[in-house]
């Protein structure tokens, strides 16, 4: 009799937002796929998303007292020290009980000491790298992984080549499967079909940058005849309401949260969001023109190097942050004027588009486990 192959036990560790959350869920969807009776423990940082939207997809977690470092504020950042040295101790403890093949790390706060005590013993490690600059901790655990997947070009120049893996991010596929959705957004968001649509999105806390440039443009959107759904999130909500109010503007859709996100992209013809790893892959499959407000305060400015990496290939529009007031309206009105623009734009992006990143990603967890 054939043996049989041991039981595939993964540990997926990072967080902290939902541009790390869900990639993680997606991975361990795709090693399930492939392999039903695999075991997959995560680990998160108590207190964050990851502790309740994990749960909620099904698997298990394990929270760790790490946190990050608190700007402005030199008290809140005197326990940090012990907080890592107790997320380490507790760290090893995990992977010395589940006793893991592979370690697979997304990034988050928890991802870097899971990643740091697996390698230590001698379990094989893979870091899912979700932006076009890697970040400092995932550059320090590149030295002893195995396995690192990347999702831009050109990311030779902070990983070992021999190591890298093209494979782009892993998306929520109900987000970006559009097919046949567009009447059944239009009537969900109150549009009309034959007028151009823009969607606005910052992310679920909102952009206050791009809430600004779209406030301060409303009258000239209003003019123009433009259809707006404006995703504000929950601080910049009730502003944005009386502004729209204020207009008459009843073709501009205020709302605080976006829940389908597919019928969005599939009545946009244009779509205004910041440059996240996530975000920048769902418009990439979704082959939507985008213009890209890149978050300022972003670690080391990795969202201006995501977006960077697709203007500079004619995918998308970038606008800074203190640049909205004075130029994200004349910038949306001059790109829907010039169809061939939005064309051009829209066959750059798709052109940048990788399908099935969870599978890949699955499969090369499997491999490197099964090595």
């Amino acid at each position: 009799m054939k043996p049989t192959s041991p039981l595939l036990k993964v540990l997926i560790s990072g967080g902290g937002t939902g541009g790390h959350i869900f990639p993680a869920i997606a991975i361990a969807n795709a090693v399930k796929e492939q392999d039903p009776q695999a075991e997959i423990l995560f680990v998160g940082a108590e207190g964050k998303m990851e502790m309740e939207k994990v749960p909620a997809a099904g698997y298990r977690i394990e929270g760790l007292p790490i946190r990050g470092f608190q700007r402005g504020s030199i008290i809140k950042n005197i326990g940090l020290p012990w907080r890592l040295l107790r997320s380490m101790w507790k760290a090893r403890r995990i992977v010395r009980t589940f006793a893991p093949q592979v370690a697979v790390g997304v990034g988050g706060y928890a991802s870097g000491p899971t990643l740091a005590a697996a390698q230590c013993a001698g379990v094989r490690t893979l870091i899912q790298e979700q932006n076009s600059h890697a970040g400092a901790t995932n550059r320090m655990l590149a030295r002893k992984a195995d396995r690192i997947c990347v999702a831009y070009p050109a990311m030779e120049r902070y990983f070992p080549k021999d190591k890298i893996l093209m494979t782009g991010n892993p998306v929520r596929e109900e987000v970006v499967r559009l097919e046949g959705k567009r009447p059944r957004g239009l009537e969900q968001f109150g549009l009309q079909e034959g007028r151009p649509v823009v969607f606005v999105t910052g992310g679920s806390l909102g952009a206050r940058g791009i809430n600004q440039g779209i406030e301060a443009s409303l009258p000239k959107l209003k003019e123009r005849g433009v259809q707006l759904i404006w995703q504000t999130g929950t601080p910049f909500f009730a502003q944005a309401g009386k502004a729209v109010e204020a207009l008459g503007y009843t073709d501009c859709k205020v709302t605080e949260f976006v829940t389908r996100m597919d019928l969005a992209y599939a009545v946009a013809d244009l779509v205004v969001a910041r440059a996240g790893a996530m975000s920048v892959s769902e418009l990439c499959l979704v082959r939507l023109p985008a213009i890209l407000v890149p978050l300022p305060t972003a670690a080391e400015d990795h969202q201006t190097m995501n977006a960077r990496a697709l203007t500079d290939r004619g995918a998308a529009i970038l606008v800074r942050d203190d640049r909205t007031v004075a130029e994200l309206g004349d910038v949306i009105l001059d790109l829907l004027a010039e169809p061939n623009k939005l064309n051009g734009l829209r066959s750059a992006i798709a052109g940048m588009a990788i399908s099935n990143a969870a599978g890949a990603i699955a499969a090369e967890v499997i491999r490197l486990a099964r090595q």
